[in-house]
């Protein structure tokens, strides 16, 4: 019974937290800053109606209409007719040149924004508290071939919601255990598509990262999209400027650095000490956000808060303690080693590779990979099996035949993906 009334509660805050505002007054931003998008974007769109107007900012009729009476007052507007039960309007030459001026600050015309405090209290709100077994973990990770000990390690990080390093050799499954995480839930989070903060416009919403899922409601505020918990993977490619917010030329508008899209998801940091931004400098710029879950950003010469609720996993086939100071360790207190395979894993995984191609397998072939990659490769890793099947598969098809798991085609793929041997090559 304390259970069901706990979910009611919660049930009842998310519904008050994310309700569509009744009025102008309920969206938490100025009517001057609603009024301006309303002008850029019937100046950009030509004809509108209040429905599209709408659509496009992401408000009730209701809302539209109280600011196109505003706008008409002002003689902002030019109502041409109707069409259906909505007004047919388009700018004045007034409007036109009131809306040319907002263009000239900011080409921003996309959804209201949301306020930053009621961004930071929906953050909050929304942190992850999945409930995790270890029937629910194996269920997560049952297309991978693990070692016990793994998971019963893994377990209780993703239990404890703290930032964790995975490491290990290259090629040992890290990046595909980082990036199966987001299994273990099955809840979906409210992202807004933009944020408020003294005037300006943060994007946050990113149709790469957040993946709408469910129906959205008639009650539910327009604003907000109802995605699955964003997932963010990098690389290489990671520099600082990813990490702060970044202004737009062309448009002016602000967009959310990597971390604030991935707030109350996960945030993967894959081959770290392999970017361009030096390990320590990445460390001491998250060293304060990983401790009090606040990050610090700049905008136009200011500073301001934001929430730092991400589940950051930093994967690297480096030592952890070559990378970071005991202080930076201490605040990420999960390191998960991500070994080599046994034999048995790693014919498991070969085995479940076969099964998932429907390849036919000649008699011995799997052992003779096992032993090829023991023999060329050393320990015996997670990626070995994936990438020769790719080149059997290649070589299948540039011979024009069925790919078949073959001991003749393990050592040419062997060849091509270990290189030739001293011997060989003499």
């Amino acid at each position: 019974m304390a259970t069901c009334a706990a979910i009611d509660t919660a049930a009842s805050a998310r519904d008050e937290l994310f309700r569509s505002p009744a009025c102008l007054e309920d969206l938490g931003v100025s009517e001057t800053l609603v009024g301006d998008l309303f002008l850029k974007h019937a100046y950009k769109t030509g004809n509108c109606t209040l429905g599209s107007i709408a659509n496009a900012l992401r408000l009730t009729v209701d809302i539209v209409e109280s600011v196109f009476r505003q706008l008409k007052a002002q003689q902002f507007v030019e109502v041409r007719g109707m069409h259906g039960d909505d007004f047919a309007f388009v700018l004045s030459q007034a409007g036109k040149t009131a809306a040319i001026e907002r263009l000239q600050i900011s080409r921003y015309t996309g959804p209201v924004p949301v306020p930053l405090a009621q961004y930071e209290t929906a953050v909050r709100f929304q942190v992850a508290r999945t409930r995790l077994n270890r029937a629910r973990l194996d269920q997560a990770y049952q297309d991978l071939s693990l070692p016990s000990g793994l998971l019963s390690q893994l377990g209780p990080a993703l239990v404890a919601q703290k930032s964790m390093f995975l490491y290990g050799p290259s090629g040992t499954g890290k990046s595909s255990l980082a990036e199966r995480v987001l299994r273990i839930y099955n809840d979906r989070i409210a992202v807004p598509m933009a944020v408020e903060v003294e005037g300006n416009i943060i994007s946050v919403f990113d149709s790469a990262v957040h993946r709408p899922v469910g129906v959205q409601r008639a009650e539910d505020d327009p604003r907000w999209a109802f995605c699955q918990r964003p997932s963010i993977i990098v690389g290489g490619e990671l520099v600082p400027e990813m990490l702060e917010l970044q202004r737009e030329p062309d448009s002016g508008q602000f967009i959310a650095p990597l971390h604030m899209k991935a707030n109350n998801g996960i945030f993967v940091i894959d081959d770290f000490g392999r970017q361009l931004i030096a390990p320590r400098d990445l460390l001491n710029r998250w060293i304060v956000p990983l401790d009090r879950r606040t990050d610090y950003l700049t905008m136009s010469g200011a500073k301001f808060a934001i929430p730092f609720e991400v589940f950051v996993v930093f994967s690297t086939n480096l030592d952890p303690a070559q990378l970071a100071d005991e202080a930076f360790l201490r605040r990420i207190p999960n390191k998960i080693l991500v070994d080599s395979l046994s034999e048995n894993l790693f014919d498991d995984v070969v085995g479940k590779r076969l099964a998932s191609t429907g390849w036919r397998s000649e008699s011995g072939a799997a052992e003779h990979l096992r032993n090829v990659c023991q023999e060329r490769g050393g320990a015996l890793r997670g990626c070995y099996p994936r990438d020769l099947f790719q080149i059997v598969q290649s070589i299948a098809e540039f011979e024009e035949r069925s790919p078949a798991l073959t001991k003749a085609d393990v050592n040419r793929a062997a060849e091509l993906y270990f290189g030739k041997t001293q011997a060989c090559a003499e």
